[in-house]
């Protein structure tokens, strides 16, 4: 794999996240799913085990307003290995503060969403 390949797969993992966090993609939960991977899993920054179907109802419930977006800072990646990229960045949510971790896998219908975790700080 060249370094461009790898760069466009990171490109398009950090692309997904930041449409995940856009008060209008999360508000239609089509768009949700077209982001996340069948089988995944979060272990949010509450301490809680999340699903897609738990997280379907979080975020079309607003969790995120257009008024106060998610702010993120510091995201970077790396490929893994072929077609799974690990992300990293930290987001303030309203004062809610937490370094966050994505597992992206690349399917047949493109970059999704695997793994997530959030932890909180201060």
């Amino acid at each position: 794999m060249t370094d461009d390949e790898r760069k466009q797969a990171v490109q398009a993992a950090i692309d997904g996240e930041i449409r995940l966090l856009d008060p209008e993609v999360r508000a239609v939960p089509a768009l949700v799913l077209e982001l996340l991977h069948p089988e995944f899993t979060e272990f949010g920054a509450s301490g809680r085990r999340w699903d897609v179907d738990s997280i379907l109802t979080v975020t079309s419930g607003g969790s995120v307003s257009a008024e106060s977006p998610v702010e993120v800072s510091d995201m970077s990646g790396v490929l893994l290995a072929p077609g799974v990229v690990h992300l990293t960045y930290f987001a303030d949510n309203q004062g809610r503060r937490a370094w966050r971790s994505s597992l992206w896998r690349l399917t047949e219908t493109g970059w999704r969403m695997y793994f997530h975790q959030g932890t909180l700080t201060d």
